[in-house]
């Protein structure tokens, strides 16, 4: 036999064995994937991961699996394995997941990479595994407690419990210190000779509304608004408030309960900025509602006066970019004068507050302006 003939017997031989081999591992190994892992979180903790892995194959196989997590959830290792089956075999994969920005992901189903023992000829097929992540916005403490828990106090009426209605008034007072220059009643003030101030009647709050208004302002204060946002449902539950989120798309069940919490905190994690004009849903009668917005718009305000003939408060929140800073937040660049939506606003104070809506401007680090009170 010629050194040509062996050699192309040889082809033949290697041909028919790579045909054989190509032919065998035509279909996958079966692989069943499961994930251990809390279905939700909050942004910038960490979650456990275990990936579970049951393998299964007739013939000797090379296999390669990758279950990459979703954006902006990072984990501490690649969840990804490797090696050599026959038979069956229980695998698990163990990280952790860093939650590095809110929202609610898709997490599609790994990949199946494998191949005959020599490696020739390599296929890759999904795993069905589709699961959802949500995480949610972390609060950041509330440390403004001069603004925000007066808004939300509940409780018998009393000077220090209860929120104030300037719509009703219960008595006129003598001057005591700290009472705000506002409420300085001048006529009884001159008839009297003695410095008095109005009392107005005292409501207590029967739940607790947040709207928050995404039409202006852009990422910036989206972010802000919605952490914002979530230290106020926090400390509602904390007082034991039914809370309920209201955006565009209407208001979430209002409870104090953990379902209600994870709608609220669910509604939260989806938001994004808006362009429509903002729309304030129906709230419950005598809540209270607390509207957050970076440059509160005529379409706004109108609606704040709509929703004041159910609501036993209204509070509009103003947090204006290039004004706010976050508590703790490192500074960025903040304009020294007021922008035009607070100086529109420090016009329209004075008979908002009349109304019974009060308007608040948070401002530098920390810092609360009150307007028309």
């Amino acid at each position: 036999m010629s050194l040509l003939s062996a050699a192309l017997l040889w082809l033949a031989v290697l041909g028919g064995l790579a045909a054989l081999l190509w032919w065998a591992y035509r279909r996958p190994p079966q692989v069943t994937l499961t994930r251990e892992v809390p279905p939700n979180g909050f942004q910038g903790t960490r979650l456990p991961l275990t990936v579970r892995l049951e393998l299964r194959s007739r013939l000797p196989v090379r296999y390669l699996i990758e279950d990459p997590t979703p954006r902006t959830v990072v984990a501490d290792s690649a969840v990804r394995r490797s090696g050599e089956l026959l038979g069956e075999a229980e695998l698990d994969i163990r990280a952790t997941l860093t939650l590095n920005s809110r929202g609610v992901y898709d997490w599609p189903g790994a990949t199946l990479h494998w191949a005959d023992p020599l490696g020739l000829f390599w296929r890759s097929v999904p795993i069905a595994a589709a699961q959802r992540l949500a995480v949610f916005p972390s609060p950041h403490g509330l440390r403004l407690p001069d603004l925000l828990r007066p808004l939300l106090s509940e409780g018998g009426l009393s000077r220090q419990l209860g929120l104030d209605d300037p719509i009703s008034l219960r008595s006129v007072r003598e001057y005591a210190s700290g009472d705000p220059p506002g409420r300085i009643h001048w006529r009884s003030s001159a008839r009297t000779g003695t410095l008095s101030v109005r009392e107005p009647e005292r409501t207590a709050a029967s739940s607790v509304t947040v709207y928050l208004d995404v039409s202006s302002g852009g990422d910036v204060f989206t972010e802000s608004a919605v952490r914002l946002a979530a230290s106020l449902v926090h400390e509602a539950l904390a007082l034991e408030l039914p809370v309920s989120v209201a955006t565009n798309g209407g208001a979430t069940p209002t409870g104090r309960h953990a379902e209600a919490l994870h709608a609220a905190l669910l509604r939260l994690a989806q938001l994004q900025p808006d362009p429509a004009p903002p729309t304030i849903p129906p709230t419950r009668t005598g809540g209270n509602l607390i509207i957050l917005s970076a440059s509160p718009a005529p379409a706004l305000i109108a609606g704040a006066m709509r929703a004041r003939a159910t609501a036993s408060r209204v509070a509009i929140v103003a947090m204006p970019e290039g004004f706010y800073l976050e508590p703790g937040e490192t500074p960025r660049r903040q304009w020294v004068a007021a922008p035009d939506s607070v100086r529109n606003l420090e016009r329209q104070a004075g008979v908002l507050a009349g109304a019974g809506i009060l308007v608040f401007v948070l401002r530098g680090n920390q810092s609360v302006l009150r307007l028309g009170g």
